[in-house]
């Protein structure tokens, strides 16, 4: 991107967009800061594993569009050169394993899921094989696939054995 594609964009003149933002990393910086602040819903269908098929569905509908591979591509090679989109991704990756964590603990309250179970490998599990997909430049599972994934998952972290 450009300042003067910014500006056109935008309809303003390249100085107006230089009073705000001193260049254009300082610009790059702000509309991630947009960016990184979008959440995907969590869902509570009032079964866990549904959950889990719905966050997974969407999951992989937004990681597989272009718009999702180019955002996990650029997100890893701009956190590695800028400690500034490092924490901003830091920040969002942290709300969405938050979000993530509440979903899980509704399983576990519910007696879905094991109490004993790692939460943060099943979190960074999900988020690990996305950025891995992106990053080698493997197809996303399609989003039908998400029930498969999810029994995948359910298969280590389910009850107990009774």
């Amino acid at each position: 991107m450009t300042v003067d594609e910014v500006a056109a964009m935008a309809k303003a003149g390249k100085a107006t967009v230089y009073r705000r933002w001193a260049g254009k990393e300082d610009l790059a910086f702000a509309a991630l800061e947009q960016l990184y602040a979008t959440r995907l819903p969590i869902p509570d269908t009032g079964n866990v594993r549904d959950d889990l098929v719905v966050a997974t569905r969407m999951a992989l509908e937004f990681s597989g569009s272009e718009t999702g591979r180019a955002y996990m591509r650029m997100t890893c090679s701009e956190s590695l050169r800028d400690r500034r989109i490092a924490a901003l991704y830091t920040a969002a990756f942290e709300a969405q394993e938050e979000a993530a964590r509440t979903m899980l603990q509704r399983g576990i309250d519910r007696g879905e899921l094991r109490t004993d179970f790692p939460m943060d490998v099943a979190v960074d599990w999900f988020a690990g094989l996305m950025i891995l997909y992106a990053i080698i430049e493997r197809p996303v599972p399609a989003p039908e696939r998400a029930e498969e994934l999810v029994e995948f998952m359910l298969g280590g972290i389910g009850p107990e054995p009774s």
